[in-house]
C-alpha cells in the first residue's frame, strides 16, 4: 500500500527539492540564469507562505513547488 503524505510532511520536502534544483540551474551559468530566478522566486513565496500560515497560500506554494523540474 502507498504511503499516505501530508501537504504538512511533503511541504519542507519539496522546499528542499527546489533548493537542491536551484543550485543545478546556477551550475548552469547564464543558460540556467531564467531558470534559477523563477525557482528563487518560487521559493521566496512558499517561504513566505510558511511564515504567515495561510494556508491557501501555502497550498498554492506546493503545487508550485512539486512542479519544478
Amino acid at each position: 500500500m502507498a504511503e499516505v503524505t501530508t501537504v504538512g510532511d511533503d511541504f519542507p520536502k519539496q522546499l528542499a527539492r527546489a533548493r537542491e534544483y536551484l543550485q543545478i540551474y546556477k551550475d548552469l551559468g547564464p543558460v540556467g540564469a531564467f531558470g534559477a530566478a523563477m525557482i528563487e522566486q518560487t521559493i521566496r513565496e512558499a517561504d513566505q507562505a510558511a511564515i504567515s500560515g495561510d494556508i491557501v497560500a501555502i497550498l498554492r506554494s506546493y503545487q508550485a513547488l512539486k512542479e519544478i523540474q
